[in-house]
C-alpha cells in the first residue's frame, strides 16, 4: 500500500490496460492520453474513442445558508468568503462564514433516513450499512483542519501572470479551517471488512449527478483513495465546529482528507466503494491533474496535498490613510505542514520584514499573523504576505501555470489606496 499517488497512478493505469481496472464515467481517450507518457499505449486496439468530459457547473448558486454581500462572493453554484470577513474571527471559520464549494446544489437530506452503504470487491463478506447513530457509537474523534478548494487562487494566474486558465475564478477565499468530529474511516471499513484485496476506496456524494459541457454523464460526483490513506487520518464527519454538519457543508456525514485537494473531502456521502481494482472517475483524470506545456503530456499524478498560500484580511483595493498607522492582519497555511515564518512587505517586494504569529505551526491549520504599518505618501501600494512552512517550502513569485488553474501558491500582490 501507498499514498504515493505517481507510483500509485502508474499501477492504475497498467492495470486498467491489462482489464483489471473500471474507469466509471471517463473517455477512453482520456486514459490513453494518461498512458502515453509511459510507453504502453500502443498496446492497446485500435477501437472508436468516446470524448472525455469536461465538466460544467449550473448557473444558479443552489446554496442553502444565507450569503450576505459583505460576507460572500456568489461564483456560480459556489460562495467565496471575503478573506475582509475574517479579520477579528477566532482561529476556526465560523459556519456561517465557511466557504462553498457545489457541483450542483444543495441537497436536503434526512439524517434519521440516511444510510452509508459500504461495498466492493474489496470487502471480505459482503456490503455492509450504517446509519447515523451507529457512526457516533464508534470512537470519535475530533480534528482541526482547513478544507480549500484546488482551484483557491486561480484568477491570479490570470491577473498576475497573463495566463489563460478554465474554472471558477477564485481569489483566495475558497478555504476555511474547521473543528470537524467523527468517525475514522478505516474504523467503518473494518467493520465493513476490508480485505487484503483491497486497492482503492471510493466515496461517492449523494447531490445530484453532474453533466459535462456536452451533455455527456459523469454521475455522482466521487474520486478514489489510495487504501493507505483510507485506512490513516481521514474521517466521517458528521460535526462542525461543535454542531451538526449544515446542510452546505455535507450534511449529514461528509469525508474529510486532512490538507488534500478539497475534493477528495467528498460532502453528503451516500455510498464508499471498496474495491480489489483500481478505480477511475472523472474527478482524478480529466479533473484535478495539472496539464499543459509544463507539465507531463499525459498530465500529473491526480492532486493531493494543497500548497502554501497567504492571504491579508483586507478588500481589495482597500482605503487607507496615509500618516496613520494600520494593523495589517491575515492568514497563512500549507499543506505539507504548519506555516513557521511569514514576511511582510509593504512596497511591492522591495524590502520585506517578519510579521508577528499568533498561532503555533499547526498540521493541517494555517497561523494568523500582523504587522504594523504607517504608509508615508499617497497613492497605490502592493502589499505582499509570503509563508514558509515547516519544510523550509516558500512562497515563490510565480506559479507554474496549469490549463485548469490549479494549486495557485505564489506570493498575491494586494492592492491598496493610500489617500
Amino acid at each position: 500500500m501507498t499514498t504515493d499517488e505517481t507510483t500509485y497512478d502508474r499501477r492504475r493505469l497498467r492495470q486498467w490496460l491489462a482489464g483489471r481496472a473500471r474507469a466509471e464515467g471517463v473517455g477512453r481517450r482520456q486514459l490513453l492520453g494518461l498512458l502515453a507518457a509511459a510507453g504502453v499505449a500502443a498496446a492497446l486496439p485500435r477501437t472508436a474513442l468516446a470524448a472525455a468530459p469536461t465538466g460544467a457547473a449550473p448557473a444558479a448558486a443552489g446554496i442553502v445558508k444565507p450569503l450576505p454581500e459583505e460576507h460572500f462572493t456568489i461564483r456560480g453554484t459556489n460562495a467565496e468568503t471575503r478573506f475582509a470577513a475574517l479579520r477579528g474571527v477566532g482561529y476556526h471559520t465560523p459556519n456561517a462564514l465557511f466557504f462553498v464549494r457545489n457541483h450542483t446544489t444543495t441537497p436536503r437530506l434526512d439524517a434519521d433516513a440516511w444510510r452509508l452503504r459500504v461495498w466492493g470487491s474489496g470487502l471480505a463478506g459482503g456490503e455492509a450499512e450504517f446509519d447515523l447513530a451507529a457512526l457516533r457509537a464508534l470512537p470519535a474523534v475530533e480534528h482541526t483542519a482547513f478544507v480549500e478548494c484546488a482551484g483557491n487562487g486561480r484568477s491570479f494566474y490570470t491577473s498576475q501572470q497573463g495566463e489563460t486558465v478554465s474554472g471558477t475564478a477564485w481569489t483566495l477565499g475558497a478555504v476555511g479551517v474547521a473543528r470537524w468530529r467523527g468517525a475514522r474511516l478505516r474504523d467503518v471499513l473494518r467493520l465493513a471488512g476490508v480485505s487484503r484485496r483491497a486497492v482503492d476506496v471510493q466515496p461517492r456524494g449523494l447531490d445530484d449527478e453532474v453533466f459535462a459541457a456536452d451533455g455527456s454523464g459523469m454521475g455522482h460526483v466521487r474520486r478514489p483513495l489510495p487504501l493507505a490513506k483510507a485506512l490513516d487520518d481521514v474521517l466521517l464527519a458528521y460535526e462542525m465546529n461543535g454542531e451538526p454538519l449544515p446542510p452546505d457543508h455535507g450534511h449529514p456525514v461528509r469525508v474529510l482528507v486532512p490538507s488534500w485537494v478539497g475534493i477528495s473531502s467528498i460532502k453528503w456521502v451516500g455510498d464508499i466503494e471498496v474495491s480489489a481494482e483500481p478505480l477511475y472517475s472523472p474527478w482524478n483524470t480529466d479533473l484535478y491533474r495539472l496539464f499543459g506545456p509544463d507539465h507531463p503530456p499525459e498530465g500529473s499524478a491526480p492532486l493531493t496535498r494543497q500548497t502554501l498560500k497567504s492571504a491579508f484580511e483586507l478588500p481589495w483595493d482597500a482605503p487607507l490613510a496615509v500618516g496613520r498607522e494600520h494593523r495589517l492582519t491575515g492568514r497563512s497555511w500549507s499543506g505539507a505542514g504548519g506555516v513557521r515564518a511569514v514576511d511582510v512587505s509593504t512596497d511591492g517586494g522591495a524590502s520585506w520584514r517578519p510579521a508577528r504569529l499568533h498561532d503555533a505551526p499547526r498540521r493541517d491549520g494555517w497561523v494568523r499573523w500582523s504587522t504594523e504599518w504607517t504608509p508615508a505618501a499617497p497613492g497605490r501600494a502592493e502589499l505582499l504576505a509570503r509563508a514558509t512552512d515547516v519544510t523550509g517550502a516558500s512562497q515563490p513569485d510565480r506559479s507554474v501555470p496549469n490549463q485548469q488553474g490549479y494549486l495557485f501558491g505564489a506570493v498575491v500582490r494586494h492592492q491598496v489606496a493610500v489617500a
